[in-house]
């Protein structure tokens, strides 16, 4: 079995490193944040993504059957109520709601 001495400076080599490998990331970013190009993907990026996610999650829906109602019907009642509210919490659940139930009961095979 190693030593003491050994022990300690394996448990403080570790330490440190993983302490400056969760700090590197926060020392990195600090000058950035000043960025033009940051400051603006900061804006652009969440619709960006949403709209990636969106096409995505309806790229294989057939829109001539009956079963595409319940996510089109959810993506509605997300997208109005977001308008009206301005509160994600709530478009999220008030769509994943709609869907849930359209699709398990009204529209289930």
């Amino acid at each position: 079995m190693p030593d003491t001495p050994y022990l300690v400076a394996a448990v403080l080599l570790s330490a440190a490193v993983t302490w400056g490998l969760r700090a590197l990331p926060f020392a990195a970013l600090a000058p950035l944040r000043a960025s033009r190009t940051v400051q603006y993907l900061s804006r652009g990026m969440p619709a960006g993504v949403m709209v990636i996610l969106l096409v995505y999650c309806l790229r294989d829906l057939p829109l001539t059957e009956p079963r595409a109602l319940a996510p089109l019907a959810a993506l509605a009642v997300t997208i109005g109520l977001h308008l009206w509210r301005r509160n994600a919490l709530l478009s999220i659940l008030g769509g994943t709601t709609v869907h849930v139930v359209l699709a398990s009961t009204v529209f289930a095979h």
